[in-house]
């Protein structure tokens, strides 16, 4: 077994069956074995995922969910689709972590019952390489053992170190042994990062026997000899046997050293995006390397009581039989421990359609941990949306979408499930998929609504009106089924002056100009002789008609002042609309005064050819709270005593300031 991973499953079934019967000698008969898995082969990778809601009702669990799995499926395929990763690998996820729910793009709490335009969730998911899981259950196998839960080598030294409430701090733990020195950094309130450097305290043995020529064995053992501070004694692969003072050994590694303590902060600082943490924690025997944590400072630039050794003192809830030698390279090994009964990785199987699906439980597992973990894409979960149609009416486009796709059933064990719902060891889940939408489908009838057939009366005169509609330049029946990127053209012919054209009363289109003076200066203004009702409203020649529209006609020989000034795009007053005391009001100030042939008129006065029209302009006066008495017939109660107090939008005004549209009014008495 190398750097973690098994290279000779019958070797290591070995050894665990000769452990196992030692351990059954004292203990008694074993079946379950929980197991750490090195931190090199853990691989992690964040992923987002963001969704269109404005559509949809409030976010409930299950929408919340799929969303998340879309997410870690995306991060899966970040994952798989590396340059470091090669086909053929594939990586079991065992667990993912939200870091940031967003809604319209800022963050948010939760989604649950929310409602907006996007909605979007960022997570960080982890993932073990196929073949140290399957490697790891086949020795087990091998041996007799089952397993019961898998906990992760650097997981479990943070667990027992850093716990959660510190993780808010930006702190780095190193575990340096033998051939590797494991990374992890917390911030943020989480463990951010993991990482690995391949070289470790076998970096220092390995100088030592280059330069005394010693066998690996007997370097190792001068190396540790080095924390005593006296002398020590080699002998090298000729026999000679020489005393070498400790200070001239440590000078001798130093290069190692600093080679090392180089490494582990360049990989630190790459995991902490490019700058030193606030305090760094250094466990495992390779810790114990003379000098190391002073070099360790020196490279990252913090203080000297900013890197340290943390030994078993530093474990809290931790009794320790007096026996137990307090080391750094002690506190993995019981993080594991710890870690298998505190938050263990349960391994569970169960079958996906037949397939079986081997999980690790990070936590309690639910059908969605299971559907991802059998490569069940997220959109495998609906049904796919019919195929949408794009056509064109009259110039202007219009999108008819397809049908949406229904979601996908999921049963458990023959009953029907959601993705939330928990599942246990060897549950039988079965995805049936939803069915597709139904490509979008019209006829001419649904996009013309409206523009059908349809019967007036003009002067008493019945009237049928078709128009005349072409598809492609053709015409068409109004049953015709439309196809995509069809254009269609709707010719009107439900004006009055169609109409009227129609009926051959062009009599009634006719119209009159006469000229007056404006301010001195001679207008021409075309009046027309006829004004028509329809159902008693006054209309317009463009008025479109509708279905059983009454249309009368009545001869005009006459013109009021404020037709005219509205025909000149001027404007005679100013208005608001207000609410006083709950009233709705709408008040009008005079913004132009009317004098025709040097007398004063008002705009409803009539105005014939040959008159002189002056408009002045009045001073721009704003509309202020007294004027609301020209529109109000608002009375003071009786029976009042006491002060009264003006109000707009519930804060005091005054009598004479000005009031906008929109405002609400009042007078109450104290």
């Amino acid at each position: 077994m190398i750097d973690g991973q098994i290279h000779n499953i019958l070797s290591v079934a070995n050894v665990i069956v000769d452990i196992k019967e030692r351990l059954e000698k004292k203990h008694g008969p074993l079946k379950r074995v929980s197991v750490a898995a090195a931190g090199r082969a853990l691989k992690t990778a964040e992923g987002s995922m963001t969704i269109d809601i404005s559509e949809n009702t409030l976010m409930n669990d299950e929408d919340i969910n799929r969303l998340e799995l879309a997410a870690v499926q995306q991060a899966q395929q970040k994952l798989l689709s590396s340059a470091s990763m090669s086909k053929d690998e594939y990586y079991y996820c065992v667990g993912y972590s939200v870091l940031h729910y967003k809604l319209d793009g800022e963050e948010i709490g939760h989604l649950l019952d929310q409602t907006g335009q996007t909605a979007s969730v960022d997570v960080i998911a982890t993932f073990l390489p196929r073949v140290v899981v399957e490697s790891l259950l086949s020795a087990l196998k091998r041996a007799g053992l089952e397993m019961e839960a898998l906990t992760l080598e650097p997981i479990a030294a943070i667990n027992v170190l850093i716990p959660p409430s510190m993780r808010r701090l930006n702190v780095a733990l190193v575990d340096i042994g033998a051939g590797t020195s494991d990374i992890a950094i917390t911030d943020s309130n989480t463990v951010v990062a993991y990482g690995m450097v391949p070289i470790a305290g076998d970096e220092i043995t390995e100088a030592l026997s280059n330069h005394y020529l010693l066998d690996f064995p007997l370097a190792e053992q001068a190396k540790r000899s080095l924390s005593s501070g006296s002398d020590i004694v080699v002998t090298d692969i000729l026999g000679f046997e020489q005393i070498v003072p400790s200070n001239e050994v440590i000078s001798i590694i130093r290069p190692a050293i600093e080679r090392l303590a180089q490494s582990i902060s360049n990989e630190i600082k790459r995991l902490n995006g490019g700058q030193s943490p606030k305090a760094v924690m250094v466990v495992g025997g390779g810790s114990l390397t003379p000098t190391l944590m002073k070099e360790l400072s020196t490279c990252l630039e913090l203080p000297e009581n900013r890197v340290a050794i943390r030994g078993l003192d530093a474990l809290t809830n931790v009794t320790l039989a007096t026996e137990i030698p307090s080391s750094p390279e002690l506190v993995t090994p019981i993080g594991i421990a710890i870690a298998a009964r505190r938050a263990p990785i349960h391994y569970m199987s169960v079958t996906v359609n037949d397939k079986t699906i081997r999980l690790f439980e990070l936590k309690e597992m639910t059908v969605s941990d299971a559907l991802l973990a059998a490569n069940v894409k997220a959109r495998q979960l609906y049904g796919r949306p019919g195929l949408g149609m794009s056509i064109s009416v009259n110039d202007n486009d219009i999108i008819i979408p397809g049908e949406h796709g229904t979601p996908s059933i999921v049963r458990v064990n023959g009953q029907i499930a959601s993705t939330k719902d928990r599942i246990a060891d060897g549950d039988c889940i079965e995805l049936h998929a939803g069915k597709e939408g139904r490509h979008a489908s019209a006829t001419l009838a649904d996009v013309v609504e409206g523009s059908g057939t349809i019967d007036v009366t003009i002067d008493e005169v019945p009237l049928t009106l078709v128009p005349e509609i072409t598809i492609n330049g053709v015409n068409q029946p109004l049953e015709t089924i439309l196809q995509d990127r069809d254009k269609i053209i709707i010719q009107e012919l439900h004006t009055l002056a169609t109409a009227l054209e129609k009926l051959n009363r062009n009599d009634l289109l006719t119209t009159s100009t006469f000229t007056i003076t404006l301010d001195g200066k001679p207008i021409a203004h075309t009046v027309k002789s006829v004004e028509f009702m329809a159902n008693g409203t006054v209309i317009g020649t463009s008025y479109l008609l509708k279905n059983g529209d009454n249309i009368t006609s009545e001869k005009k020989d006459k013109l009021t002042i404020g037709e005219v000034i509205n025909h000149l795009g001027k404007k005679l007053a100013d208005e608001i609309t207000v609410t006083f005391n709950g009233e709705t009001l709408l008040i009008q100030k005079q913004r132009i005064a009317i004098t025709v042939n040097g007398q004063q008129a008002s705009a409803k006065d009539f105005i014939k050819a040959g008159d002189q029209l002056d408009l002045i302009t009045l001073q721009a006066d704003p509309i202020r709270f007294s004027d609301i008495f020209t529109s109000s017939d608002y009375q003071l109660p009786k029976n009042t005593s006491g002060n009264y107090q003006l109000l707009r939008n519930a804060s005091p005004i005054g009598f004479n300031e000005p009031i906008f549209g929109g405002d609400a009014l009042e007078i109450i008495f104290t």
